[in-house]
């Protein structure tokens, strides 16, 4: 069983900031539910397989030195939690937001990333 703290940081270093293919999808089998709904401001998408397509053309996009980081705190409750990011090259962010995640028996079944203004 994850903490709502644990998949906060999987979801943001183990899966959208891992650029290997194949520990990035056992991390997705590992932490989210199959029907996992994934939500930011370029729509919505389903599942697991839409999940890894979506953290991969982010990935490819991007170059190289471009990385995740925790941009504050954690917050976490007994199903849901949120962790603002970073993401860029090192001390110089191309952008900022925060997901905000929803935990079902132990995985996270629902994920909000959000842009700053």
């Amino acid at each position: 069983m994850h903490t709502v703290s644990d998949l906060l940081a999987a979801n943001l270093h183990d899966v959208f900031g891992n650029r290997d293919a194949r520990t990035r999808r056992e991390t997705i089998e590992r932490i989210y539910t199959e029907d996992v709904v994934f939500t930011d401001p370029e729509g919505v998408t389903t599942g697991r397989d839409a999940l890894e397509d979506k953290a991969r053309a982010l990935l490819d996009k991007v170059p190289a030195d471009f990385a995740f980081t925790e941009d504050g705190r954690r917050y976490a409750g007994p199903h849901d939690g949120a962790l603002a990011w970073a993401f860029g090259p090192e001390g110089e962010p191309a952008v900022r937001g925060i997901d905000v995640i929803t935990v079902r028996e132990g995985r996270i079944a629902a994920v909000l990333t959000m842009f700053t203004a």
